[in-house]
């Protein structure tokens, strides 16, 4: 388990209501930012305390992984919009009443407080420009001694992401945000009927997608499995963020056994242009081998071609969960 504060400035009744955190992927101009790249590190069980307008206002146990989706409608025209994809967890939040104020307990939180990477000043007040920030256990009993006893149990319980009730293994972003793109694909009337076809069956691996895509795989680079009913048709650029050629190029793809295609959707695996296999830290290492994969040593699965390069820059650009990986 991992303790964070997240500064929701404008967005958190849309964000504390609707049970998500949401950021953009980069700055402004595509720059870096340390504060929204925490998103890739945030694992269900998790703690999140919630602040904003000078107070905690509640906490939150992590759902999911992040995800990338859209920039919720619900945001409008709050803040500035520069990035319309982004990364979205999913949180249960609860409010805590009364809320708290840090800046009047500065003088037992300063000492806990990161050295490094702080949200909060010296005077209490969250910082402008941090959006998620991980803070240490110690700040996290101590945030949570000054709300109630509930909370305090909660944040000393490390073993939040084996409860079944709180991990959530369906993406709400994600679901509506295919079925916006499927609703689009149904009403735009300059696609012909056998294209808006093949469009939305490209959605779930099959039709012409599955076709093109064989002219390039012919088995899973992991398992090595070749019997083409045990294997998915997987998009690399995901389909809800493809164009409509993108869909159904037969380079944006790969074919997958079930458990290998969850773990490269879900970001937890990924490829470098080489073939060489990386794994999120994020990812869970004992599930991650019992899927067939080796941990304990480099994994090479073969050559890409020039497309699925460009494709794969994408899926560890905006899919895979961490930077770092396992060697």
């Amino acid at each position: 388990m991992r303790y964070w504060w997240v500064n929701h400035k404008q967005t958190f009744r849309h964000e504390f209501s609707g049970g998500y955190i949401w950021s953009p992927k980069t700055k402004r101009g595509g720059a870096f930012n340390r504060f929204y790249e925490t998103m890739r590190e945030v694992a269900p069980g998790d703690v999140i305390f919630s602040y904003a307008g000078g107070v905690i206002r509640g906490f939150g146990i992590v759902k999911t992984h992040c995800y990338t989706s859209p920039r919720p409608d619900e945001f409008g025209h709050i803040g500035e919009v520069w990035n319309e994809i982004g990364w979205r967890t999913d949180v249960s939040f609860l409010p805590i009443t009364p809320p708290v104020r840090p800046a009047d307990h500065m003088e037992s939180i300063a000492p806990v407080v990161p050295e490094r990477y702080s949200p909060i000043n010296a005077a209490g007040h969250g910082y402008q420009h941090v959006y998620l920030a991980a803070i240490p256990r110690e700040m996290a009993l101590l945030l949570a001694q000054l709300i109630n006893p509930e909370v305090l149990r909660i944040v000393r319980d490390t073993r939040a992401a084996e409860d079944q009730n709180v991990v959530e293994t369906e993406l709400q972003g994600i679901d509506e945000w295919e079925e916006a793109e499927t609703k689009r694909i149904l009403q735009t009337k300059t696609l012909t009927e056998t294209t808006r076809t093949a469009l939305i069956k490209a959605r779930v691996g099959q039709g012409l997608f599955r076709r093109n895509l064989t002219q390039f795989e012919n088995h899973c680079r992991i398992t090595g499995v070749h019997y083409q009913p045990h294997l998915f048709a997987s998009h690399i650029k995901p389909w809800r963020e493809s164009t409509n050629e993108e869909r159904l190029s037969g380079e944006n793809g790969l074919l997958l056994t079930p458990s290998i295609d969850h773990l490269f959707d879900r970001g937890f695996i990924s490829f470098e242009d080489d073939g060489e296999l990386i794994i999120s830290d994020v990812a869970h290492k004992e599930s991650v081998q019992r899927m067939g994969i080796r941990t304990d040593h480099i994994v090479h699965v073969g050559k890409f071609s020039e497309g699925q390069k460009f494709f794969l820059a994408h899926h560890r650009r905006s899919v895979f969960l961490q930077a770092g990986s396992i060697r």
